[in-house]
């Protein structure tokens, strides 16, 4: 078979109820299947997502490898590097779903620039399982609508759902931090691929990255909670990438107006206005779980 020119990286962990959809969309792409690897780290699930996923392999021509760990997500991130064969690499997140020209785009983009490291796609914005998800999803995807050649984008993280990786970049500076077990891996490497000499950019290759099953407030509360407890350990190896008094809930709620105000825009969808209320809510956690990360002086795994 022909070397693979992409290597999908699938990091996953009790995913069973939306893998399906995201390995589908994988498998629909218009780019040539003998020109794709899937690598599946699974983070020891206890469900059913590695059934679900070898399922949706069988009787097809898919080159597949699959491992576990549970170290957390720089470990995982960095299982995917050590084993592509790709000269790119495209993160696809478990409840995600991939246009079907997705690879196709993300490949002719980083052919036609060399010197592009990391590309993001665009996330699709479309209404979730419930207002709460709407939102989150609709927050995530104004957070990425910025000019990734700006000085003021330095600090933000294109992420690695729906972002490829030249395979190239990412080895140059020695991959991601295993060390980074919840949070901001993404952000860690990125900051190493700009100090290599290497552009970042986005793409107008579509996503769709929602909460299929709902979200609830107590679920977004864990969720930056250990955010804001793992950004302690980013920040104490990347002195000053991100302001404290953007950290705080009321500044929170300002960035949720200006989202808001954006995305109205663009969707006409009145729910964006309690996106302040939303943001206060969640960065309130952010802060608490930042707070509780500093006073316990997190160190990553030995």
């Amino acid at each position: 078979m022909a070397k693979p020119v992409v290597t999908i990286g699938v990091c996953v962990k009790n995913g069973e109820y939306t893998i399906k959809d995201a390995i589908e969309s994988i498998m629909r792409q218009d780019f040539p299947r003998e020109l794709m690897e899937l690598i599946i780290v699974d983070g020891h699930s206890s469900d059913k997502t590695l059934q679900v996923i070898r399922n949706c392999l069988k009787n097809t021509s898919t080159r597949a490898k699959f491992f576990c760990e549970n170290e957390g997500l720089g470990w995982a991130r960095q299982i995917v590097v050590d084993n592509a064969s790709g000269e790119y690499i495209v993160w696809v997140d478990g409840d995600m779903i991939l246009s079907r020209d997705f690879v196709k785009k993300q490949v002719e983009f980083m052919e036609q620039h060399p010197e592009i490291g990391i590309a993001k796609g665009k996330m699709a914005l479309e209404p979730a399982s419930n207002m709460l998800a709407t939102l989150e999803a609709f927050s995530r995807a104004a957070s990425k609508m910025v000019d990734y050649h700006s000085k003021k984008a330095y600090s933000k993280a294109l992420g690695t759902s729906g972002s490829i990786y030249r395979t190239q970049s990412i080895m140059q500076v020695g991959g991601f931090d295993k060390d980074m077990r919840g949070y901001y891996e993404d952000l860690d490497v990125e900051i190493k691929v700009r100090a290599a000499g290497w552009l970042l950019d986005a793409t107008d290759a579509k996503y769709l990255d929602y909460e299929r099953l709902g979200l609830t407030w107590k679920n977004l509360w864990s969720r930056y909670w250990r955010r804001g407890y793992y950004t302690h350990y980013f920040l104490h190896k990347n002195k000053g990438m991100l302001k404290h008094y953007r950290m705080f809930p009321p500044a929170a709620f300002i960035s949720g107006l200006v989202y808001a105000r954006r995305l109205f825009k663009l969707t006409r969808n009145k729910t964006v206005y309690l996106l302040p209320v939303q943001h206060l809510f969640k960065m309130t956690a952010f802060y608490l779980g930042f707070l509780r990360g500093h006073l316990n002086s997190y160190e990553p795994k030995s």
